[in-house]
């Protein structure tokens, strides 16, 4: 008991210069205890594994805690705050924090703590000779305890807390945050300053002043430590060298030791995973202080902390080698810029790792795919009309009972049986059918019966429309859904359509001639179209920068087009003429795409961000802000609920239209993704990007399922076959590639275990996946389109060698 008397309390504080007060998520210790309420009970073995504000914990030998006071960063979640080293002796830095802190706790009414913070502080001023009065500051000292004063104080702090006798600890004050999410042993709140995209905030994070000769010896040591590690740790651990490699140099350069920096480059970028080579150039041109103002790809590593999932063995590992050696330089990286995803069980291997990491701010963290996503498709309207009609056709010919059977099945499968997965109907407002609707869907049931049904022994024939002397630059295609119309958007800002049946495009009549027409007769709607502006061609003018989307409504009334000039335009198909010009993004818009229920499209740029509009609204519904980088492409789920982007930061993401929130983060890609496609059935997500590969998603899971290998280039387009049979990926390798979805598709591990931990297990070889590879002679291949028949239509710039 004599023991228990002499504890102290440790206090862990964090103070950064700039930047608003706000209330991180619970961070996760390793405490032995169970944490409840916002405290931490630790066992007499569970040392170190406390993050609060103010708690205490015994030592690891379960003797008498000696008393510490930790001015400390704080962790993030998912890592625990290890109490730093003493504060260097006379720092008026380190003062003006405990004063701070002192004044905290007694407006607080914490005696307790602050009566131990006293005595503590004064042993501390005692050993510096001739450092000033016990407790007195200078005017700046004294303006920032107050300024963090009145920043921390904005949160109440909880009750202090006593542990029940025998746990090793009593007197605990704790400042408790807003706890969000489960609650885990060992987890307790802590008060933080959040960061700010502002440049001056985020560089004076870099204003830590470690002896930049040691850098390299820091690096070298942990190198070592983590080469000797057991192979199970090693792959998880080596992780670690890119986000701290990068943040250390960056430090090195902030604070303006461009020497030490520029070895301390060029001894380890080699070491570096290839996949980053891109990010390492534009980290090797950072050379000055001044070079990193303003840098996008600094800001992008500064104020996103880089995600690493690891297992809490090795992190357990990681977490005793530092505190050994005593490294604060890397512990505080790693606290101050690393979010460590810790999951319990067995550490991930070399290759599970390689296929989840290489975005610009590492993995997702698991929580962020976690919320539910309603993937089903939406019920189709009952359209009874034209079965009468499809009866009198029936009786002209033979096949009558072969077509109506399957007719009958495909309403009466998609009306009758609601999806489970499916989102309700009325979740999101939709248009309602007009009468050319509900034909167009009769026309597509009658060409749904004539489908050729697809698999490994019946691959579809490839129709190639290649745009020969395109020097203008073929920047964009599209195919409308009953494959009549093709759209090529084009470096010299124009936008060409063409008819590719018999059935010319026609333009309306002038006003005029359109008052002569009787309007009831019933070709009205023929009658309304000149036959002398009859052409394979239309050319739409009114871009004023490169063309680099395009998208037809599904009714083919209307086609979109995105360009370098920052707007989106609609354009009638009746009149070949621009409708609205949306103007929301300050950049080039590099993709847009409408929902295939019309009224709604989503367009994303070089701003970072992609927005979701309606044709009658001239400003965005939504915009989707997450991404790191450009938005390259976007896409519609079949039930029109979810909106996938791909992006130049290595990253897909699926946003919810309904609130706006991401509910999905894939990463796995090693370059910018410029290609996606939802599986018919809504489960899955297909993504291309330059590095050649094509991942294959579980939506509903969150979990990647697939890799498949074989292009040399950019994947430029994928598209599903209509039944979902057969994926189709264009590149920039000159090939077609078909491969069978349904094998890739099938005995998905999707257990608990699997998508808690990531530990996804894919086949080592995508060929037996590959059903064919189809060659152009010299035209890269822009976009894919499989008809109503199944039918493939491919399209691309011829380029001469």
């Amino acid at each position: 008991m004599a023991a228990l008397a002499e504890e102290q309390t440790e206090v862990a504080v964090k103070l950064e210069p700039e930047g608003p007060p706000t209330l991180l998520p619970p961070q996760a210790g390793d405490g032995a205890g169970e944490g409840g309420g916002g405290t931490t009970n630790n066992g007499p073995n569970g040392g170190g594994g406390n993050v609060a504000a103010a708690s205490s914990s015994a030592g690891g030998d379960g003797g008498t805690p000696k008393p510490s006071v930790a001015v400390s960063a704080v962790a993030p979640a998912g890592a625990a705050t290890v109490p730093a080293a003493a504060p260097e002796a006379g720092a008026p830095h380190d003062r003006q924090t405990l004063l701070a802190v002192l004044q905290f706790l007694r407006q607080s009414n914490l005696r307790e703590a602050e009566e131990a913070l006293r005595r503590e502080a004064r042993l501390l001023e005692e050993a510096v000779a001739g450092t000033g009065v016990p407790g007195e500051a200078d005017g700046a000292g004294a303006e920032a305890a107050s300024a963090l004063l009145s920043r921390v104080t904005a949160s109440a702090p909880g009750p202090a807390a006593t542990d029940p006798p025998g746990t090793g600890a009593s007197g605990a004050a704790v400042v408790s945050g807003l706890a969000t999410g489960p609650a885990a042993p060992g987890k307790v709140g802590s008060v933080a300053v959040e960061d700010q995209p502002d440049v001056s905030a985020v560089l004076s994070a870099y204003n830590q002043q470690g002896d930049p000769t040691m850098y390299e010896e820091y690096y070298s040591g942990l190198k070592h430590f983590i080469e000797c590690s057991l192979d199970c740790h090693r792959a998880e651990l080596s992780q670690l060298f890119y986000p701290l490699f990068v943040h250390m140099y960056l430090e090195l350069v902030y604070n303006q030791h461009e020497n030490e920096a520029k070895s301390f480059f060029e001894k380890f970028h080699g070491d570096q995973e290839c996949y980053y080579q891109d990010d390492l150039r534009v980290l090797s041109s950072l050379t000055k202080k001044e070079h990193m103002k303003g840098n996008e790809t600094m800001l992008d590593f500064r104020t996103s902390k880089f995600v690493l999932r690891i297992s809490r063995d090795s992190y357990q590992l990681l977490k005793r080698h530092l505190q050994e050696k005593q490294n604060n330089q890397i512990w505080n990286i790693v606290q101050e810029h690393l979010y460590i995803d810790i999951f319990d069980g067995m550490p991930r291997s070399k290759q599970q790792i390689d296929a989840m990491v290489g975005s610009l701010a590492g993995e997702a963290k698991r929580e962020a795919n976690k919320s539910k996503v309603f993937f089903g498709l939406l019920k189709e309207p009952e359209i009874e009309v034209p079965l009468d009609d499809e009866d009198e056709e029936g009786e002209n010919e033979e096949g009558k009972p072969k077509k109506k059977k399957p007719k009958k099945d495909s309403i009466g499968s998609k009306s009758k049986k609601q999806d489970p997965n499916a989102p309700p109907q009325n979740r999101i407002p939709l248009p309602e059918l007009k009468d050319s609707d509900k034909l167009d869907k009769i026309m597509n049931m009658k060409e749904t019966t004539k489908r050729v049904r697809l698999g490994p022994d019946c691959l579809p024939s490839i129709c190639f429309y290649t745009f020969l002397n395109a020097y203008q630059g073929l920047t964009a295609v599209d195919v409308t859904d009953d494959s009549s119309l093709i759209a090529g958007g084009f470096a010299d800002s124009t936008v060409r359509v063409w008819s590719v049946t018999p059935k010319k495009l026609r333009s309306v009549k002038q006003a005029a001639d359109l008052s002569l027409i009787d309007k009831e007769s019933d070709d009205v709607l023929e009658r309304i179209m000149d036959e002398k502006t009859a052409s394979e061609l239309k050319i739409l003018y009114g871009h004023s920068g490169p063309v680099y989307g395009a998208s037809f409504s599904p009714d083919r009334n209307y086609l979109l087009s995105s360009s370098e000039d920052g707007t989106v335009r609609l354009w009638s198909l009746q009149t070949f003429t621009c409708l609205v010009g949306y103007k929301g993004h300050n950049y080039p818009v590099w993709d847009t795409q409408f929902s295939p229920y019309g009224y709604y499209f989503v367009s994303g740029g070089h701003d970072r961000v992609a927005r979701l509009w309606a044709t009658d609204h001239y400003q965005p519904l939504r915009i989707f802000a997450g991404h790191l980088a450009d938005v390259n492409c976007t896409r519609f789920h079949p039930n029109s609920n979810y909106v996938a982007t791909g992006s130049a930061d290595r990253t897909v993401r699926l946003w919810d239209v309904l609130n706006g929130n991401c509910v999905r983060i894939f990463t796995g890609h090693k370059g910018p993704i410029h290609s996606l496609t939802f599986s018919p059935n809504g489960r899955f997500l297909a993504t291309g990007a330059t590095d050649g590969r094509v991942l294959l998603w579980d939506i509903g899971h969150g979990l990647m399922v697939g890799e498949l290998k074989g292009h040399t280039d950019t994947v430029c387009s994928l598209r599903f076959s209509r039944d979902g049979e057969i994926l189709a990926s264009g590149s920039m390798d000159n090939t077609v590639r078909l491969w069978d979805a349904v094998k890739a598709f099938e005995d998905l591990e999707t257990d608990d275990f699997t998508t808690a931990t990531g530990h996804i297990n894919l086949p080592e070889n995508s060929q037996e996946l590959l059903l064919g590879t189809y060659m152009t002679k010299s035209t890269p291949v822009v976009h894919l389109h499989f008809t109503r028949r199944n039918l493939v239509l491919a399209a691309g710039a011829y380029s001469p060698q």
